[in-house]
């Protein structure tokens, strides 16, 4: 069984100090709170319950079933990816919003790898150059403030030839669906929680100076029509060069 090392505070220094609020949303002394999104936090299981019995789950699996030593998955939320990660490994999972760590929790203490939960923001982690052997990002770079920053943390952070995995939507090539991504934004972005469908995530992290070693673009059918415009989807693994 995994084993929560404790939920630890971590985030971006500013005027205000460190950012962090602990999993039973108290205040503590010393930081500013992170307000998070707690309706948001209450459906998210419910919410993307449908696409992980259809083809998530599959996806997650994938990704991390041969994941291990030592791995910082950024953006964690309510620990989805937490069960197929194997046994031995150590994972430390940052989450800045305190309403979904809070639910990370559970998924963590039942998890066959070691879960340690931190709350972080993923532009600024706090963690040693060359620390980690891989990082993973699952439907999370899309509702990061700053994407290019968040990518140069994590070669920052991965050893040299470490992975980063990732699956995440992107902007759509068609011109037209590039539009309408646009044209929703501002409305998508309240309701979800700062979600961007319109960012091209696979472009910026081509352009972060990562290699390649596989990708691809995915097209799956959405379980709800305004869905639609969180396709298509882009899995891929990269490295820091050597």
């Amino acid at each position: 069984m995994g084993v929560i090392c404790g939920v630890v505070l971590l985030g971006s220094m500013g005027a205000a100090g460190l950012a962090g609020v602990d999993v039973e949303g108290n205040h503590r002394k010393g930081v500013h709170q992170m307000k998070g999104h707690k309706w948001f936090a209450a459906i998210y299981d419910r919410m993307s319950a449908s696409e992980e019995k259809k083809f998530l789950g599959a996806i997650r699996r994938e990704l991390l079933q041969d994941v291990g030593r030592e791995v910082l998955e950024i953006g964690a939320g309510t620990g989805l990816n937490f069960k197929y990660y194997q046994q031995g490994a150590h994972v430390i999972a940052t989450e800045p919003d305190p309403y979904m760590l809070k639910r990370a929790q559970g998924r963590a203490s039942q998890a066959a790898a070691n879960i340690e939960l931190h709350q972080a923001a993923a532009e600024e982690l706090p963690f040693p150059d060359a620390t980690f052997d891989f990082v993973v990002a699952t439907l999370v770079l899309c509702s990061v403030q700053s994407p290019r920053k968040v990518l140069a943390e994590i070669n920052r952070v991965l050893k040299p030839g470490g992975e980063f995995r990732l699956y995440e939507h992107v902007r759509s090539r068609n011109p037209i669906g590039a539009l309408a991504q646009d044209a929703i934004v501002p409305l998508w972005s309240w309701l979800g929680a700062g979600c961007h469908p319109n960012r091209d995530t696979e472009r910026l992290v081509r352009e972060a100076g990562f290699e390649t070693v596989r990708s691809q673009r995915e097209m799956h059918p959405p379980p709800i029509t305004p869905l639609v415009f969180a396709r298509p989807n882009f899995r891929a693994v990269v490295r820091r060069p050597a």
